[in-house]
């Protein structure tokens, strides 16, 4: 009966040990949370800015006479005079020139919308 016994309680154990052996994740295995978090990052948060910045980049290009814009300092005004790189905004009396980059926002496209508003 003792016998018995000690070969039930041994059986458990070469039961494990005849198991194969646990195998290691793979190296791709391993990277792949790390390179899913950035493709994750990269389409919620760096295509967004670059269609951002194409469509101020167009913005800022189609600058012309007469537009009213608002500048990075929070001043509104129409364009008097476009150049290549600089801006020259009117503002009451004031003539102030800025760079393209620093024009936010496009608030009236173009001195037409005046011109159809005085029509009516």
């Amino acid at each position: 009966m003792e016998k018995l016994i000690a070969i039930s309680l041994t059986l458990p154990v070469f039961a494990m040990a005849q198991e194969a052996p646990a195998q290691q994740p793979s190296m791709l295995g391993s990277f792949m949370p790390i390179l899913l978090m950035f493709v994750v990052m990269y389409i919620f948060f760096i295509l967004p800015k670059q269609k951002e910045g194409k469509k101020t980049e167009q913005m800022r290009s189609s600058l012309k006479k007469g537009d009213k814009v608002l500048t990075a300092a929070g001043i509104v005004g129409v364009i008097a005079h476009v150049d290549e790189r600089f801006v020259s905004i009117r503002t009451g009396d004031t003539k102030i020139d800025f760079e393209k980059t620093a024009i936010v926002k496009l608030l009236e496209p173009d001195s037409e919308k005046k011109h159809e508003t005085d029509s009516k």
